[in-house]
């Protein structure tokens, strides 16, 4: 360097080196920062990341002051392909539809979790409702996650229940009694439904003058009739409740009593008829002793009706004992309190209405 060179750059004020070095660190820092975003979109492409690229020209760089104030949590919230957010923050999102458990785009979002029992004796194929969406969650938490949560029986619900009942050694045909509803625990508790009157006391009787057992009652005393049970002279039988009415002519309650139903569903709603009686019958399969049958119902496999508690043909002892009365045990037939059936058998001649409820 010559002297003229140094005594030069001696001359140069102290402003303009100042400015020059001010430059000098503004074109570092763009460096860094350029190199610093290309490092950045490189990344996002080699790790398939989900967030919008815009494919339109780049936006102007802002010149406004970035916030100083930490992200929020729904700010770090991972993000699905599309860029859109997971279903639980859609939900999230709209806390009308996070709280009927759907989610924003009205799927549902969590349906497994619900501990719905169903209302209805019975469901089949072309059902639809609550019941049904109660039934489907159901299944998918036995397992079956193929079925639709849609509140129509189906014919993928359909096959489900048809697959339990398969692989659970119960009756396969599709529909959903209590067996079935019991095993995917959906049917509800049975016993809420159950009336329990006090005992009488000893030698009280009906109007007929026969003595109550220890779960009849009658009169004013008798828990109401069901809706719908029809009227004039007949016998009531209310399913859900496990009790039998006697109901005379002008509607006066003359008995009412707890009976032991049948577990499955085979006994048909509607109204029925006495058609014959049998001091003793036998059971369809053999192996049991009834006495003072009623029979109001005919089936492929024997009849249904009202009898007394069953004996064993083995070796003479009874089923059952009247503290059970009200539960459903049977195969078919309702079995009552040995006092109640005498007074059936009189009561109840052929051609009697049966209402079943």
């Amino acid at each position: 360097m010559s002297t003229y060179e140094v005594r030069a750059r001696r001359a140069t004020p102290r402003p303009e080196r100042s400015r020059e070095a001010r430059l000098t660190i503004a074109v570092v820092v763009a460096t860094v920062v350029a190199l610093g975003a290309i490092g950045l979109v490189a990344a996002t492409r080699n790790t398939g990341g989900g967030g919008a690229v815009s494919t339109g020209a780049a936006a102007p760089p802002s010149t406004s002051t970035p916030p100083t104030a930490p992200p929020t949590a729904a700010a770090a919230a991972p993000a699905t392909s599309a860029g859109s957010l997971p279903a639980a923050a859609e939900a999230a999102a709209d806390p009308a539809a996070a709280a009927n458990g759907m989610s924003t785009e009205g799927d549902l979002v969590d349906a497994t979790t619900a501990d719905c029992k169903i209302q209805a004796m019975k469901l089949a194929m072309g059902d639809s409702g609550s019941d049904v969406t109660c039934l489907q969650q159901g299944l998918v938490n036995a397992g079956y996650a193929t079925v639709a949560v849609n509140g129509q029986f189906d014919g993928p619900t359909y096959e489900a229940v048809r697959a339990v009942q398969t692989q659970r050694d119960l009756f396969v045909d599709g529909v959903v009694g209590r067996e079935t509803a019991i095993s995917l625990n959906v049917w509800p508790d049975e016993q809420s439904f159950v009336v329990h009157t006090p005992p009488p006391a000893p030698g009280t009787t009906d109007s007929m003058g026969f003595p109550l057992s220890s779960v009849a009652t009658t009169g004013a005393d008798a828990p109401p009739l069901p809706e719908n049970s029809g009227s004039g002279r007949r016998i009531v039988y209310d399913r859900r409740g496990q009790r039998v009415w006697a109901v005379s002519e002008d509607g006066q309650i003359i008995r009412s009593y707890l009976v032991a139903g049948s577990k499955y569903g085979n006994e048909q709603p509607g109204v029925h008829q006495v058609y014959s009686k049998s001091e003793m019958s036998t059971a369809w399969n053999g192996r049991a002793f009834l006495p003072l049958m009623v029979r109001y119902q005919k089936t492929p496999i024997g009849a249904i009706g009202f009898h007394a508690i069953p004996i064993h043909r083995s070796d003479g002892t009874v089923y059952m004992t009247e503290d059970e009365l009200g539960t459903r045990l049977s195969g078919g037939c309702q079995r009552q309190a040995n006092a109640d059936a005498k007074f059936m058998w009189n009561f109840a001649t052929v051609g009697t209405t049966v209402v079943v409820t």
